[in-house]
């Protein structure tokens, strides 16, 4: 799976072109970001954002989620060389059972 990160291309569609743009719009909605943390949010596809800050953005944007963030999914073909064996599986696991001796 990939994703795409539109947040700064529908700002410019905007005319929101500077980062800082967001800091007061953002807070508006609660959402008390430094400038460094906007400016990162729009430059850089982030790994962990609140709902609360996505909401945000798509009420600032007047946009859907599927706007702001475009997930595909993305085949890979592992190319194989001549002669190569298929990958096995690992053997199974074999549990064991403690006995203890019964007392006489």
């Amino acid at each position: 799976m990939t994703y795409r990160w539109n947040l700064r291309q529908l700002m410019a569609a905007r005319d929101m072109y500077a980062t800082t743009d967001l800091v007061p719009l953002l807070a508006e909605r609660g959402i008390h970001l430094s400038r460094e943390q906007v400016f990162r949010l729009v430059t850089t596809v982030p790994q962990r954002l609140s709902l609360d800050t996505l909401a945000a953005l798509c009420d600032i944007l007047d946009v859907g989620v599927e706007d702001l963030i475009e997930i595909s999914a993305e085949t890979t073909q592992v190319p194989k060389t001549v002669g190569e064996k298929p990958p096995t599986a690992p053997p199974p696991v074999r549990r064991t059972t403690i006995r203890r001796p019964s007392g006489s």
